[in-house]
């Protein structure tokens, strides 16, 4: 069962990440190293930390060949069909969700900690997707999205609660997924988002420095 919700994880990251390339006009080139850096790249980042090497990226080439073919149908189908970044959206959610009841699991079979767990979980998910919003120059969503990391975090925990109970891995993934998911999915729908530090407002010196550059700009030129 953790395969198959990884290669659709995987899929579903690729999607997204080739999507992003093609916001930005990048060439084919450009729309699969997104779509692969997306796709396998969290899973790779939480098998190096788990000491597990080479990662199961670089083992199984399904993986890097549903990215391929992620990023093709992508490249092949975004000029003729309007981008529904919806669709884009969910797809993200969806691979957040698997991602993070993935990163749990395998966190665990390792021997890692509760706090370990949790950390591999997010990091799962949501390293793919740093690796793609650095390499467009954008401010890492984790950071800024509403209740991404968070509603990862939220997912491992709920896959680490349910152990005390003698639910089966199986039904715990399944929970975790489905947490993640609905998180993200309410989050997205109403805006849910974190305490944010409002902007400061400009010091004297500041102020000062601001009113010289706009009389400067208003001398008529010599």
């Amino acid at each position: 069962m953790i395969h198959a919700l990884d290669l659709v994880g995987t899929f579903a990251f690729a999607i997204s990440g080739a999507f992003r390339a093609v916001k930005y006009e990048l060439d084919i080139l450009g729309v699969m190293v997104l779509a692969v850096s997306t796709g396998v790249g969290g899973g790779m980042i939480r098998d190096l930390l788990l000491g597990h090497a080479p990662p199961a990226a670089l083992q199984n080439e399904m993986y890097l060949l549903i990215c391929v073919c992620g990023a093709l149908v992508v490249f092949l189908a975004a000029p003729k069909i309007a981008v529904r970044w919806d669709f884009v959206m969910l797809a993200d959610a969806v691979g957040l969700g698997v991602f993070t009841a993935i990163g749990a699991a395998q966190a665990e079979a390792s021997g890692a900690g509760i706090f370990t767990v949790m950390i591999m979980a997010a990091l799962t998910a949501c390293g793919g997707g740093v690796i793609r919003d650095l390499l467009v120059r954008e401010i890492p969503a984790i950071l800024t999205s509403d209740f991404y990391a968070t509603a990862s975090l939220i997912g491992g925990a709920c896959f680490l609660i349910l152990r005390p109970l003698d639910w089966t891995a199986d039904a715990r993934l399944a929970v975790a997924l489905v947490v993640t998911l609905c998180l993200r999915l309410i989050a997205m729908r109403y805006g849910i988002s974190l305490p944010r530090v409002k902007r400061l407002p400009a010091s004297p010196s500041q102020l000062t420095e601001m009113r010289k550059a706009v009389k400067k700009a208003s001398r008529p030129a010599e």
